[in-house]
């Protein structure tokens, strides 16, 4: 790495408030907008690259955009409207997406939905119509229950990716930047989901954070493996490479069957996503590399911890850097990202800021001394006004302009963040406050573990103890759970290791590939 600190977007400065580089901050800007302009500058360069179809040139995209977004203003939605819609993971519902946030608010929902939860879904957002691209009877049925207008897309019959849509589409008009652009429910558990709105100026700002941070070029390519239904797959994996001119692979999911033949044929330079991605990658590859080898510059990886042995196996693996982000929904994604090589990374930490201002704070709302863990606190032009018509939340969650995030983190002596929990998943063992994460790292260090998740159990005179779930690698042989706790003996605190450790074939799942806790 290079010197102390040294970043692309500037010199980390003292760590209670790091500010991005102001020279990065761009104007004001809509989604619409920069498809125009890639349009403009590269017209006749690939956009959305369809596994299973032909590519989308940038003149076409733009043409598709404005007919979607024609078509809507013809049905009588207005800018204040919302549209939302249901479509399977790919270039459709990359065009869904781009087409209704060029005429009104998309509101993208999980095509894996049943009836009832697109109800709930529904009821929420109140849109004025339901896009449906292709066959989607449980999101038909939760729209005709409540009085919704549902219209069926069908796709155009040449094989180019976009929609059959009937003639007699208007002009939509510009979207201005502080139109509602994007509206996406937080992942609930036990609380109803709340809805975060984004401007049209909070997604391209930090679309072009992301460009910026990886020195996104019109010569690069992404495989787009994550939902477009979640913030990461739409900002990272869809727009920052059209701010820029460059194309996107529209794959269906991730397909450890279909990976390597997308790799070695459609040759992505980069790719984002979750843990649970980059491991099964490892899986998939690890015997051997696609044809032609890998093509990648770097990859990256946000919306959870990566546990420093994968970021090391995955380096070793791929010859390239693997670039760790920390991102959430109500900052329209990108809040911290380590830089591209030659600048330092740093294993275990998110990196610098990497788009909106952060600082670290204690229960007081001060600012936490450097290496003291707190509350990390974010304000910029990424941030979400606030959560829609949820006084409770925003009373919570704003203070002063800043938003907290509920994360706790701590920035060392080069300004790098470092995450190290939730406020609200701390294991309280007697009031010893233990962050899971730090045992998840523990345990993934084992050479036969895959996957580890630390979590509470009720325990009857402290309140709560540690306990972990695991899976083992497939080659990990005849561990056991006494094993994995000698392993964590040697490495935590006595008040920090499980007491129980459960062996299990798999852990579940949720709608963007992040287990389930």
């Amino acid at each position: 790495g290079a010197g102390r600190g040294v970043a692309p977007f500037g010199r980390a400065r003292p760590p209670a408030t790091i500010r991005y580089d102001e020279g990065l901050r761009m104007p004001n800007d809509t989604v619409a907008s920069l498809i125009a302009r890639a349009a403009t500058r590269v017209p006749d360069a690939p956009a959305i690259v369809a596994p299973d179809a032909a590519t989308l040139a940038y003149r076409d995209l733009a043409g598709e955009v404005a007919r979607l977004a024609g078509w809507l203003r013809a049905l009588g939605v207005a800018p204040g409207d919302r549209a939302a819609w249901v479509a399977p993971n790919g270039p459709h519902a990359a065009l869904a997406f781009l087409g209704t946030t060029a005429a009104c608010a998309s509101a993208p929902l999980n095509p894996t939905l049943k009836e009832r939860e697109y109800r709930i879904g529904l009821e929420d957002l109140r849109p004025r119509v339901l896009l449906l691209a292709g066959e989607q009877p449980e999101a038909a049925a939760a729209a005709r229950a409540l009085g919704i207008d549902a219209f069926e897309l069908r796709a155009r019959p040449d094989g180019l990716p976009g929609f059959a849509l009937p003639e007699g589409g208007v002009d939509a008009g510009e979207a201005r930047p502080d139109d509602i652009a994007l509206v996406l429910h937080t992942s609930g558990t036990t609380a109803r989901p709340k809805e975060v709105p984004l401007r049209q100026r909070n997604l391209c700002a930090s679309a072009r954070n992301v460009a910026a941070t990886l020195r996104l070029s019109e010569a690069d390519r992404a495989l787009n493996m994550m939902p477009l239904f979640h913030i990461h797959g739409l900002v990272a994996g869809l727009l920052a490479s059209i701010s820029v001119g460059a194309s996107v692979v529209g794959a269906p999911g991730f397909d450890p069957r279909r990976v390597r033949e997308w790799i070695a044929r459609l040759r992505p330079t980069w790719y984002s996503a979750v843990p649970t991605i980059h491991m099964a990658m490892r899986d998939v590859f690890e015997d051997a590399p696609p044809q032609g080898g890998f093509p990648f510059r770097f990859v990256r990886s946000s919306s959870s911890a990566l546990p420093p042995p994968v970021t090391a196996a995955l380096e070793a693996l791929y010859g390239v850097p693997v670039i760790e982000a920390y991102g959430m929904t109500e900052a329209a994604h990108q809040i911290a990202s380590n830089p591209l090589p030659p600048a330092m990374r740093k294993p275990g930490s998110v990196g610098l800021p990497a788009g909106p201002e952060i600082a670290v704070r204690d229960g007081e709302g001060r600012d936490a001394a450097e290496g003291v863990e707190g509350e990390v606190w974010i304000r910029g032009d990424t941030v979400s006004p606030g959560y829609h018509d949820n006084d409770a939340a925003n009373a919570e969650s704003y203070a002063n302009g800043w938003f907290r995030t509920g994360d706790l983190g701590r920035f060392d002596a080069d300004g790098y963040l470092f995450l190290t929990g939730r406020l609200k998943e701390l294991v309280n063992r007697g009031g010893e406050k233990i962050a899971p994460a730090e045992i998840d790292n523990a345990l993934l260090e084992h050479p036969g573990v895959a996957q580890a998740v630390c979590c509470a159990m009720p325990h009857p005179t402290l309140g709560e103890e540690v306990a972990a779930v695991v899976v083992l690698r497939p080659d990990a042989g005849d561990v056991t759970p006494r094993d994995l706790l000698a392993h964590c003996a040697s490495r935590l605190a006595p008040c920090k290791r499980p007491r129980q450790i459960l062996i299990v074939p798999e852990l579940p799942k949720g709608a963007t590939g992040n287990i389930a806790t």
